[in-house]
């Protein structure tokens, strides 16, 4: 299957750059991709559109950690829907689960229905579920448009029978977007066993900082000496995807 859609997981303008560079579809715009990415600023939002002419999906994701949240956090993406709509996204990408591990539906339904005209993707809080099978067709049902999943499996490849299956089980009601653990080693196997029409991956390198001086005795965040490099799509290995699956 040729025309496979290929989207890149970005967190900056020159990742996203790069993507569209590359030969991506579509890139999912976030922050914090540390803790698998939150909701990015306006600026960042309005920046990326007005730079590139692929589509653009947005993260809706308050914080890290579960995907249970509260009422005051549900306002919250909402409001983060509404901003993303008034910027031009194409679409948007969140998820939401009950405490027993099946989808929110009544919420889920609610932001979709707020988010049109744009897309909706369900992200990875689908690989959390208890029953992939019935949250499936709960997504359907609702009206979701998308499922970025790994098959309920740490990594696309050890979740490919799974996806297999959802593809089947999908019959073309709701589109599955694979990715969690996509590298140039293992994707051109993939595609040829699962037949995926969407692949989702990064496709990043280390970029360093240009800090002359650098004080390696504190540290901003969690990681020892993060601040001093960055992680940024790099151009030809989007292209090197796009040949791979094509």
């Amino acid at each position: 299957m040729a025309g496979r859609l290929l989207e890149i997981c970005i967190d900056s303008v020159a990742s996203a750059l790069a993507a569209q560079a590359g030969g991506a579809d579509r890139v999912e715009l976030c922050d914090n991709l540390v803790e698998g990415g939150t909701t990015p600023s306006y600026g960042m939002i309005k920046a990326v559109r007005s730079q590139i002419s692929i589509g653009l999906m947005v993260m809706i994701r308050p914080r890290g950690g579960d995907f249970l949240y509260s009422p005051e956090e549900f306002q919250i993406m909402k409001s983060d829907i509404e901003m993303t709509k008034d910027l031009g996204a194409d679409g948007v990408v969140f998820g939401l689960l009950n405490p027993d591990g099946t989808i929110d539906k009544t919420r889920t339904q609610e932001l979709i229905e707020l988010s049109r005209p744009m897309q909706v993707t369900f992200h990875r809080a689908f690989d959390m579920v208890k029953d992939g099978q019935q949250a499936l067709e709960d997504l359907i049902e609702i009206g979701c448009d998308r499922v970025l999943t790994s098959g309920l499996h740490p990594d696309v490849i050890s979740g490919q029978e799974i996806i297999k299956q959802m593809m089947q089980q999908a019959d073309g009601r709701i589109a599955i977007l694979c990715g969690g653990g996509v590298r140039l080693d293992n994707i051109q196997s993939f595609v040829q066993y699962t037949n995926a029409p969407e692949i989702h991956g990064s496709g990043r390198k280390i970029v360093h900082s240009q800090m002359t001086f650098q004080n390696d005795h504190i540290a901003m965040g969690a990681i020892p000496n993060s601040e001093y490099i960055t992680k940024v799509a790099d151009e030809e290995t989007v292209r090197k995807f796009r040949e791979l699956i094509d």
